[in-house]
């Protein structure tokens, strides 16, 4: 059972990933799920996760939609994939035990950032072909972890989406998923009273978070908003992989925390290259508000 501070700290992180979501059309469920999965199995957790992000991206999708006209053909295929994927996904969910769903969760997650916050670029020329086992696989990590941002955000930034058709292309696709993967979750029956208690603790948050993270994002660098923001994850995720790891066994305390202690130092000196080049590498981001 969740104490009170348990679920304080959750509200504030809900909060705080709904702020940063509004601000740059992702971010909630990956810096939401790092924190709540130190208290709450991704059994109890995604079922509430997935109800509030159909609103969150429904919102992201309706404020972009003059860019939808202009990338609907192109994520039509990645959709496509979705389904079989958040079918494979909620039954690995509702089959695997909870604890090696926690390390998958953190392992898959953790180089995702570390990749964005690197900056990794590789356009695909082959985009079409790519497209379907792509959309299948963030099916699968959807609904295993309800977070797909990262994945997205590096495919789209590859193949040069501008702001507007970047926001759309999420919103859509995230819709999409989150639709699925609730209708999936339902089938299974992995909805219970304790997820609905979760979805009433957080649908405040993002009630009032979306709209203030939307103003936020005309007061601040979106760049190193962002940045700070990836920053938070991994270190996040690196303290969930320590703790998963001890709690399977695999290392004991204190040698765990050695992993956290390298996602912070890989991380510091990413975040140090940021700030010495990534004003000047932003300037050719075709996405502008997009990290480098």
């Amino acid at each position: 059972m969740p104490t009170d501070s348990d679920l304080l700290i959750l509200i504030a992180v809900a909060l705080f990933a709904a702020i940063v979501n509004g601000a740059l059309g992702h971010g909630f469920s990956s810096i939401t799920v790092p924190v709540a999965l130190l208290f709450f199995t991704n059994r109890v957790l995604n079922p509430a996760l997935v109800l509030v992000e159909i609103f969150i991206n429904s919102y992201i999708l309706l404020t972009n939609w003059r860019g939808l006209t202009r990338v609907w053909k192109r994520v039509l295929p990645i959709i496509a994939g979705l389904a079989p994927g958040v079918m494979v996904g909620t039954y690995v969910l509702f089959f695997v035990d909870p604890a090696w769903i926690k390390l998958a969760t953190f392992a898959v997650l953790l180089p995702l950032i570390i990749l964005q916050a690197a900056g990794v670029r590789k356009p695909i020329q082959a985009e079409r072909a790519v497209a379907v086992p792509f959309g299948a696989g963030v099916g699968v990590l959807y609904a295993i972890t309800t977070v797909s941002g990262p994945p997205l955000a590096l495919m789209f930034n590859n193949q040069g989406f501008i702001k507007s058709e970047f926001r759309a292309a999420l919103g859509l696709i995230r819709v999409t998923e989150a639709v699925l993967t609730a209708s999936a979750y339902y089938m299974v029956g992995l909805y219970s009273a304790p997820s609905v208690d979760i979805l009433r603790t957080i649908a405040p948050c993002v009630l009032i978070g979306v709209p203030v993270g939307a103003l936020l994002i005309h007061r601040v660098n979106p760049e190193t908003f962002r940045r700070l923001c990836m920053s938070f994850d991994a270190w996040v995720l690196g303290f969930g992989l320590s703790r998963v790891a001890i709690e399977l066994g695999f290392l004991s305390s204190p040698a765990a925390y050695l992993i956290m202690c390298v996602v912070i130092v890989v991380d510091t000196v990413l975040l140090y290259r940021f700030f010495r080049t990534g004003r000047r590498y932003a300037g050719h981001s075709p996405t502008h508000t997009l990290p480098p």
